[in-house]
C-alpha cells in the first residue's frame, strides 16, 4: 500500500516508511517531526513543471503527464520508492496545501500503475 500524508499531519506507526518527496523542505517542519525514512528529491517534479502548474487544478491533467515523462526518463529517482511500496507499506510525505492536485497524488498514481504492470508480468501462465 502506498499511502499520502502532508507533512504538517502527526506520523503514524500505520504509516509504515515514510519519504518526504518534494524539492523543497516544508516550511516550519523540523527534521525531528516528520520521522522519515528519506528525502528523496530526485523523485520532484523540475522547477520547471511546478512553476508552470503552481497548483491550478485547470492545468492537473497536463501536470500529470509532463510529470509521468519527467519520471519515465529517470527511473533511478523512483526505483527504490517502487521497491519500497513492494515490501512493505509506504507513505509519500508532501508539503502542498491542495491535498488532491500535487506531484505526491501523481507519483503515488504513477507507482501504482508500475506496481500494477510488475504484477501482471509476473501473473502471466507458463506453457506447459
Amino acid at each position: 500500500m502506498i499511502g499520502l500524508k502532508r507533512a504538517y499531519d502527526p506520523a503514524e506507526k500505520s504509516d509504515g516508511a515514510r519519504f518526504l518527496i518534494d524539492r523543497l523542505w516544508p516550511r516550519g517542519v523540523k527534521k525531528e517531526d516528520l520521522q522519515i525514512e528519506g528525502w528523496v528529491k530526485s523523485v520532484s517534479p523540475s522547477d520547471q513543471l511546478r512553476k508552470w502548474f503552481a497548483h491550478d487544478p485547470a492545468r492537473w491533467k497536463g501536470f500529470q503527464r509532463r510529470y509521468a515523462a519527467e519520471l519515465n526518463a529517470r527511473p533511478e529517482a523512483w526505483q527504490p520508492l517502487l521497491q519500497a511500496a513492494q515490501a512493505s507499506d509506504i507513505t509519500l510525505v508532501y508539503g502542498a496545501r491542495d491535498t488532491e492536485h500535487n506531484n505526491a497524488v501523481a507519483l503515488k498514481a504513477y507507482l501504482e500503475k508500475r506496481m500494477a504492470k510488475a504484477r501482471g508480468k509476473r501473473a502471466k501462465p507458463v506453457p506447459a
